[in-house]
């Protein structure tokens, strides 16, 4: 019987990484209670012995030795003392050993309950600090099943949930299928840990560089920003901390070896890499990648931008359905209002920027006019992005407004 118990006991360990010292604890207190229902005695003190080395499990009534017993649960008297355990004096405290299967089918029951309870909170506690420390990772899961529009995946000791709203859009599982995941966060719930996966946020395509890209990992190149339009293009903005390193260039890879392998985990999800920039004005012309700009005026008290594109680089600049100037605003934090040069010579809006602009010291860019842009993924970049042409037209966007046309 004990070598059950402690085979258990080892079982535990090795499948659910469960301390078999916790268990240990468990099971005295459910012997002890056990006893104490069994006996219904308000003073009994009850001792409760496990030795894993000996296998040994035993359980004792603590008495002492007096000259009168008036309370034969807790005293016993000197003579019978001296009979059963040698020398024994007034005073002192014997371990009288009780069978703990005398114990009647309450009392066993009880004990049932407590250590099962226990072997649950002890399982919950350590599935917790197991996946505690995968918090903001990506980690790799099985799918399970559909639960309506939700996925069901398994971690390996535990399944999570991938919600709907977490999924990038027509996103399809099978069962069985291994899908990476990133972790938003883990929940030390009343039932276990609850897990909150996700394949949408944007510190996904972060986490994925990390693992992708040695340089990331390291630190040497930093991920300043990123913004995403999951299932469809995503634009990040990154930096070097060492001046001979091209950040851009680290995190394309050879032959765009290292960006095509996160590409093709997120569904050929379209990825633009550019470089960050302290001055807001080369960061935001650097952010309209594929698109080239003759000038950026930037106004960093309202946080809005001026820039202007050549004519035939204006649909491109915008985007379809507005996504390259939304994404490129999500990506520096401004609003962007994007005209081509006839529109901004109409208007004296180019020949303003020059005089007022530069001539006021306000921060200001002036581009290439139109020769190509040129950045160290532009190569990359025109494999994935035909130009577009489905947009004409102008207006002022901040991460939300589609283009709807030119501005009066």
């Amino acid at each position: 019987m004990n070598d059950e118990l402690y085979d258990s006991l080892q079982y535990l360990q090795k499948e659910k990484s469960i301390d078999p010292e916790v268990m240990m604890e468990a099971i005295k207190g459910a012997l002890k209670a056990a006893a104490e229902k069994n006996y219904k005695h308000p003073d009994l003190d009850v001792f409760v012995d496990m030795n894993p080395e000996t296998r040994g499990l035993a359980v004792y009534l603590r008495k002492k030795v007096v000259e009168t017993v008036t309370d034969p649960m807790t005293e016993i008297s000197e003579g019978q003392a001296r009979m059963k355990y040698g020398s024994k004096e007034l005073g002192d405290t014997i371990l009288e050993p009780i069978n703990s299967r005398d114990f009647n089918r309450i009392a066993v029951k009880s004990a049932k309950d407590v250590i099962l309870q226990q072997i649950r909170e002890a399982e919950r506690k350590s599935l917790y600090a197991d996946y505690y420390d995968k918090a903001n990772k990506v980690i790799t899961g099985k799918v399970q099943r559909y639960v309506g529009k939700n996925v069901v995946i398994n971690l390996g000791k535990i399944d999570a949930i991938l919600t709907e709203n977490e999924m990038i859009k027509g996103e399809t599982f099978y069962p069985n299928q291994r899908v990476r995941v990133y972790v938003v966060r883990v929940e030390n719930a009343s039932k276990g840990p609850r897990i909150i996966l996700s394949r949408k946020s944007s510190l996904l395509v972060k986490a994925l560089f990390e693992e992708e890209v040695a340089e990331v990992a390291d630190g040497t190149v930093e991920i300043k920003a990123i913004a995403r339009e999951a299932g469809s293009r995503s634009k990040m903005a990154v930096w070097s901390n060492v001046p001979e390193v091209d950040a851009v260039g680290a995190c394309v890879g050879q032959n765009g070896s290292r960006v095509a392998a996160v590409v093709d985990e997120l569904g050929g999800e379209k990825i633009d890499i550019v470089s960050w920039d302290e001055n807001p004005a080369y960061f935001i012309e650097n952010a309209l990648s594929p698109a080239k700009v003759v000038t950026v005026v930037v106004d960093e008290d309202e946080r809005a931008a001026k820039v202007v594109v050549p004519d035939y680089q204006l649909s491109l600049a915008i985007g379809k359905e507005g996504q390259n100037a939304r994404l490129t605003a999500r990506l520096t934090g401004y609003k962007i209002d994007i005209k081509s040069e006839t529109q901004a010579l109409e208007s004296g809006e180019l020949e303003q920027f020059q005089q007022e602009y530069y001539e006021d010291g306000e921060d200001g860019y002036e581009g290439e006019g139109d020769e190509l842009y040129d950045d160290a993924d532009s190569e990359y970049q025109d494999d994935f992005y035909p130009e577009e042409n489905e947009e004409t037209g102008s207006d002022e966007y901040d991460g939300e407004e589609i283009p709807t046309g030119d501005e009066e």
